[in-house]
């Protein structure tokens, strides 16, 4: 318990949703998933769920599933950052979308600090040459991606085709979520050698068993990862719960929790 009391924690993987459509939009996803969700989607849920265990930042993001989506959204994380200073946003964009450039200028001149990605709700595949300009425009602005990787349901976002997006882009830092493959964690080797590719726990711990998850820890660096909760798919408290239970030595732990995300997006407590 005094860990949470005096261990600084991100959660680099925290999805919010406008008031009107959070309940529709938390619905959605846990039916996609099949998996019940712990909280609203508000960004009031997502501070009250993080501050039980003492989040400082909050990666924040959501999906346009429709090219019309993307403006609003945008709009949505800036407002939602301006109002919660904790909070480090996580802009949209569709391969769909009319002026991909014009848009990422757009999000850098608002301080988003990234771009979400889901291809399996997109639908789209990661390598699919429509997602390029995305890439392009997001390398060049300095802007990491936050892909949501993986699912033995669909091919969109399957391990090597996101690993050739990062091989096709070596400066484009891109962010696997899940340990870099929902379902897919046999594959996720094939990043071994791709050190523009990071991750984040979140959506992982409650399934891939502790051995396996420690392996991959050791095959890429613990450095290479973030601590995320996939809110408000899961509660902060239990996520936390799942990731200490790995037993890691103090350094990667705390590398995990908070450090690297301090070292990658120069944040302070």
């Amino acid at each position: 318990m005094a860990q949470r009391e005096t261990l600084p924690v991100a959660d680099a993987h925290a999805h919010i949703f406008p008031g009107k459509i959070a309940e529709k939009a938390v619905g959605s996803i846990g039916a996609f998933y099949g998996i019940p969700m712990c909280h609203p989607g508000s960004p009031e849920a997502l501070l009250e769920s993080g501050r039980a265990i003492g989040v400082r930042k909050y990666l924040v993001c959501s999906t346009a599933t429709r090219p019309e989506q993307v403006t609003s959204i945008n709009d949505f994380i800036r407002e939602s950052c301006a109002a919660h200073p904790e909070f480090l946003g996580f802009g949209t964009l569709h391969p769909g979308f009319g002026d991909i450039p014009g848009e990422i200028r757009r999000m850098a001149g608002m301080g988003l600090r990234g771009v979400k990605l889901h291809p399996d709700f997109q639908q789209f595949f990661i390598d699919d040459p429509a997602a390029f300009p995305i890439y392009e425009g997001c390398a060049a602005a300095g802007l990491p991606i936050l892909f949501h990787t993986g699912d033995d349901r669909y091919d969109w976002s399957a391990p090597a085709r996101m690993a050739a997006v990062a091989r096709r882009y070596p400066s484009l830092i891109c962010i696997a979520a899940h340990f870099g493959g929902y379902n897919h964690w046999q594959d996720v080797e094939v990043y071994r050698e791709l050190p523009n590719v990071l991750f984040d726990t979140s959506s992982t711990l409650f399934k891939l068993p502790r051995e396996r998850a420690l392996s991959l820890l050791e095959t890429m660096g613990h450095r290479r990862f973030f601590f995320g909760t996939d809110f408000p798919m899961w509660d902060h408290r239990e996520e936390l719960d799942r990731f200490l239970a790995l037993g890691l030595p103090p350094e990667a732990r705390d590398d995990i929790l908070w450090g690297n995300f301090r070292r990658v997006f120069g944040v302070e407590a």
